[in-house]
């Protein structure tokens, strides 16, 4: 989109690019205003003696930084101070701000806020395939697929723009617990909503590959080759199914025998089909087994890598896919590099200047950092940019007392989030219409982001803050440059050989607008289709892993009898930092709500628009009413975007998923009380 001005004032114009065709969701078209919302933050500030948040200089404010950072460090150790980062971040962010964590902090304690969105999905797919790419193919092919699976997704109202690509003369099966817009959409067009119990995804899958092996579906001659020839792990996996006939799966899920067979029949007689998975596949305790059922399904069927077909992530973030290959994550170098690999720390080490030696080792994944904040043996200072985990974080509120058990808080933000709020010090950034960067797309598509507006006054970038810290700690200037094409070539040479190799993409070529899809080395096109030959494992082949349905790690009782899974609405984006302060969608959306059942809520003594209290073995909030016919008995529904007594997230379980560390958003156990209740 492009930003112009109107009025004395900026407004965005959509472009008719293929991902969106022209589209904007309301998000985007009201995005413009946040630039100058009356909250906006112009200067430094510093939390004085008296507790109070006050203006500051630059210098004040990064030379009060530096030097609490030193002494924590002198007393305590280089993991004493910590850094936050995010899948908002543009790509030149994420690189430089893991580069400044590990040899300007030279600490292992950093991660970001994309652990709690896409990683089950990112490591299920490098298990399987080698390689992580939310989608291995352009957006656009899913307009030919005859029949798309969508597990755990509702772009209707997180993704507007992408749903031209999901209806039209295809069917659409959507897998949700809720009757979404997006199910709604597919219900209308012939379609099937698959409505199983929360945390209960991987039982469903598991059926569905059931039903395809035991009905013959598996056994044409196209399959059985793609299986021998493209895949291995088959036999173990089919050996694995014997025990999920389709009739088990539905006294788990909910979901009957019939509707499974249904769309199984449909992925069976698809010309091209695709499976997608997205947040509520991903977001639990065994996140990654769930999505690699999901693939298993795909490979079963011969979808990855085969023209017109293919398995595919939803990102969730503005820049989830590139926030998560460049290096901000606890393990991870840039170019989706390991830590652990000492090729690739070789690589890095030389391209950084520094001993291999000097680079730390993997850190805490996000919510095992957050939750050893302040400890005795956990980091004592914490830097984020562009984050607000009182928020987003599962069981929000012990991590703002985790926060106030602090040394130092910082927090670079464009807008006085609640992490803000909470900060020693909090450092005024640009917005994404104020600064240059590059992003990457839920396909792989890399695109110039160009500066459309400058700054207000008194406003740095993130790139400028991480420089003039990074100097004050000792590190030369050159080492952290604050041009974003300088930062770009340096992780274009940082990312060159590695699975995300971004060498060839110049600023020349994407302000050309080149679809350039990564891998794109140095000279090449990029590749658009990953995995038609083959696919990125040593042998070239995918592999199937064999996984089985395990409870989520909290299941309702007695006491909490109610599954309690949260998610994103139309009007508000993750936090809500920014999107509360735009007036129509604060109007539209003003607080929190719950979706129940009627006559669950009747049960509760709630009437629909009447306040009620829902809690959970962590904490309780404040919610209106709705009544959703439509929704399971079980089940209630709470959007994550609001603060104090309304931040959904002080109900979620941080139980992680022991692969990827996803903490389980999507289920835990609650009970609905009146909302006078204390």
């Amino acid at each position: 989109m492009t930003v112009v001005p109107s009025g004395g004032r900026p407004a965005v114009i959509p472009r008719d690019f293929p991902t969106n065709r022209g589209g904007l969701c309301q998000k985007g078209w009201t995005s413009a205003e946040l630039l100058d919302t009356p909250g906006r933050l112009r200067s430094p500030l510093v939390r004085r003696p008296d507790g109070e948040l006050a203006k500051a200089s630059w210098d004040e404010a990064l030379d009060y930084v530096a030097a609490r950072i030193s002494e924590l460090r002198d007393t305590r150790g280089d993991d004493a101070v910590a850094v936050f980062g995010s899948g908002a971040l543009t790509n030149e962010k994420a690189y430089l701000l893991g580069k400044f964590a590990r040899i300007a902090l030279r600490t292992s304690q950093i991660d970001y806020n994309g652990r709690f969105c896409m990683s089950a999905a990112a490591t299920a797919g490098n298990r399987a395939f080698g390689l992580d790419r939310g989608l291995p193919f352009p957006v656009t092919d899913l307009d030919d697929s005859d029949v798309i699976i969508l597990a755990g997704a509702n772009p209707a109202e997180t993704m507007p723009p992408l749903m031209s690509h999901l209806t039209g003369n295809r069917k659409l099966i959507v897998v949700d617990p809720r009757r979404t817009p997006t199910a709604d959409v597919a219900l209308r067009r012939g379609g099937m909503h698959l409505q199983p119990a929360p945390g209960t995804d991987l039982a469903l899958a598991l059926g569905l590959l059931h039903i395809a092996w035991t009905y013959g579906y598996l056994d044409t001659e196209e399959r059985r080759g793609y299986r021998e020839n493209r895949t291995r792990g088959w036999d173990e996996t089919r050996q694995a199914l014997t025990g999920w006939w389709p009739e088990r799966a539905e006294r788990l899920t909910g979901v009957s025998v019939a509707d499974m067979r249904q769309a199984v029949h449909l992925l069976h007689t698809a010309r091209s089909a695709h499976v997608l998975t997205g947040r509520g596949a991903e977001q639990h305790s065994k996140g990654t087994d769930t999505v690699t059922a999901w693939i298993n399904l795909a490979l079963a069927f011969g979808l990855p890598g085969t023209p017109g077909s293919g398995y595919g992530c939803l990102t969730g973030q503005g820049n989830g896919q590139g926030g998560r290959e460049h290096g901000q994550k606890a393990d991870q170098l840039p170019g989706y590099r390991s830590i652990t690999s000492a090729e690739d720390r070789r690589h890095i080490a030389s391209i950084w200047g520094v001993g291999e030696r000097e680079l730390p080792g993997p850190g805490r994944s996000a919510t095992e950092l957050l939750s050893a904040l302040g400890a005795e043996n956990g980091p004592r200072a914490l830097l984020v940019f562009g984050a607000n985990p009182v928020i987003s974080a599962p069981r929000a509120r012990r991590v703002a007392d985790r926060l106030r058990r602090l040394d130092l808080l910082v927090v670079a933000d464009s807008v006085l989030s609640e992490t803000a709020t909470a900060a020693d010090v909090v450092l005024p950034v640009a917005q994404w219409a104020e600064e240059a960067g590059t992003m990457t797309s839920l396909e792989g598509r890399i695109l110039r982001r160009r500066q459309a507006i400058p700054p207000p006054a008194g406003v740095r970038t993130d790139l400028e803050v991480i420089q003039a810290l990074a100097v004050r700690l000792g590190r030369q200037a050159r080492e952290f440059p604050a041009d974003p094409d300088a930062v770009l070539a340096e992780l274009r040479e940082a990312s060159a050989g590695g699975r995300a190799d971004y060498s060839g993409a110049t600023p020349e070529r994407l302000a050309a607008e080149e679809p350039l899809y990564w891998p794109v080395p140095q000279g090449s096109a990029g590749t658009p289709r990953l995995f038609t030959d083959r696919f990125a494992h040593p042998d070239g082949k995918a592999r199937f892993v064999p996984v089985g349905h395990r409870d989520a790690a909290e299941l309702p009782d007695a006491e909490y009898p109610l599954f309690g899974t949260t998610g994103r609405i139309l009007q508000h984006y993750q936090s809500g930092a920014q999107t509360r302060r735009v007036p129509e969608l604060s109007a539209a959306a003003p607080e929190l709500f719950v979706e129940v059942h009627p006559d669950t809520a009747r049960h509760a003594g709630l009437a629909d628009g009447t306040l009620a209290r829902i809690r959970s073995r962590r904490g309780s909030v404040l919610a209106r009413v709705r009544f959703v016919p439509a929704l399971r008995a079980d089940t209630v529904f709470l959007p994550f975007h609001f603060p104090g007594d309304g931040a959904a997230n002080a109900l979620t379980n941080p139980a992680l998923d022991p692969l990827s560390g996803m903490p389980e958003f999507k289920v835990c156990a609650v009970r609905l009380e009146r909302g006078n209740s204390l």
